[in-house]
């Protein structure tokens, strides 16, 4: 006798994948396909009545970047011409004949942060499909045109001096004087400028140069995007302050960063960039480090389905662990309250801890110490939690 289990969940075409990244998601509810010829045969297929459901408005598809890096060049470049920006995770909605028309990066599920939402983008989207496809089609035309005249290949020229300093004017440009970093939000460790700018800062003695080093990483340092539990850098920040993360950590961002820190170490001396260095290490050895050997590629945002669980924290759960006092004090030097999630606050500075130190009577060494010993009592009062899922 055969017995039909309703809880079995029905997974999509992502099940017949090899990407740890695409299999993750095979069972979401969303019709995902794989980037392949049957996902775009069944988009120019698709009928008014199939478009009537929501689920398939679209043909899904999700694309693990780093299996297809062709993909995603060719998609990033476009959505950076067509928005000014880019950043993942990348939304594209493209013509059956792959010619895109519509581009971003973080799309909230609700209007929110001055973005449109999910579920107000798919109606417009669903609505000029059906009744003003000409114009759509016509529209994603010119615009492939364009990007293709604006990407054909430009023959080299020699590099001289003249390049370096262009290089550096371009990046004064987009660095931001208030926050650090470079450009607004989403707001990413683009550490190849930090490269950039530590070389020219060595060629040129140029002090505004390294300054824009300087403030950048103790920016991210003290932001939300740091771990100031368990250490480490997560994918990037969603506002221009380095305040809310998306909480994913990649092992290439630790990589990259750590190099950074240990650059900056090298052309100032100072030790703070040498310790960053290693506790990026120690996050990596301790949580990144696979019992076969290698290392594990990343740690996902998630856990319990909720994004930052694992990470954000409440005023109550704080007063558990220490005295008034001492649970008043944390409160206040890490904001939780202020940046409010759906899982709790995201830990963060907003003063230097000297200032700190001022405030409540300390010298910086016994700040110090009291912060190393209150964050070793929150790691091991955050390794009761469900741990986010490891990729290999």
């Amino acid at each position: 006798m055969a017995i039909v289990n309703n809880n079995i969940k029905k997974s999509n075409y992502l099940i017949f994948e090899k990407s740890p990244y695409l299999l993750q998601h095979a069972y979401n509810p969303v019709n995902w396909y794989p980037w392949c010829e049957a996902a775009f045969n069944k988009a120019n297929v698709e009928d008014i009545e199939v478009a009537k459901l929501l689920n398939e408005t679209f043909v899904s598809i999700k694309v693990d970047r780093e299996e297809r890096p062709d993909i995603d060049k060719i998609y990033m470049d476009f959505c950076q011409m067509l928005t000014g920006s880019g950043g993942w995770p990348l939304t594209i909605i493209m013509t059956p004949d792959k010619k895109p028309f519509f581009a971003a990066t973080y799309i909230p599920k609700h209007n929110k942060y001055g973005r449109i939402g999910m579920l107000e983008l798919i109606p417009q989207i669903k609505d000029l499909w059906l009744n003003k496809r000409n114009d759509l089609l016509q529209f994603s035309e010119n615009i492939a045109k364009h990007f293709l005249k604006q990407n054909a290949s430009i023959p080299g020229k020699d590099l001289d001096k003249s390049l370096l300093d262009l290089t550096f004017d371009h990046l004064s440009q987009l660095y931001d004087i208030t926050n650090g970093g470079f450009g607004t939000s989403p707001k990413f460790p683009t550490m190849r400028h930090i490269y950039f700018l530590l070389r020219y800062y060595k060629r040129t003695k140029n002090d505004y140069a390294l300054k824009m080093v300087e403030k950048t990483i103790k920016a991210m340092r003290a932001g939300g995007i740091w771990d100031h539990i368990g250490f480490g850098f997560h994918r990037y920040s969603t506002d221009e302050k380095w305040i809310v993360p998306h909480f994913e950590k990649m092992l290439y961002d630790q990589a990259l960063i750590s190099i950074g820190c240990i650059e900056a170490y090298q052309v100032t001396g100072n030790e703070k960039y040498k310790t960053i260095a290693e506790e990026i290490f120690t996050y990596v050895l301790r949580d990144m480090t696979s019992e076969l050997g290698g290392f594990y590629s990343a740690e996902d945002a998630d856990s319990e389905e909720v994004e930052g669980k694992f990470y954000t924290w409440n005023k109550d759960e704080i007063r558990k662990i220490f005295p008034k006092q001492e649970s008043d004090m944390l409160i206040d030097i890490f904001n939780i309250g202020i940046s409010n999630l759906e899982s709790g606050s995201v830990l963060y500075f907003n003063k230097p801890l000297e200032e700190i130190a001022s405030k409540y009577n300390l010298s910086l060494k016994d700040l110090n110490e009291f912060m190393q010993d209150s964050i070793k009592k929150m790691f091991y009062e955050r390794k009761k939690r469900v741990h986010p899922k490891k990729r290999r």
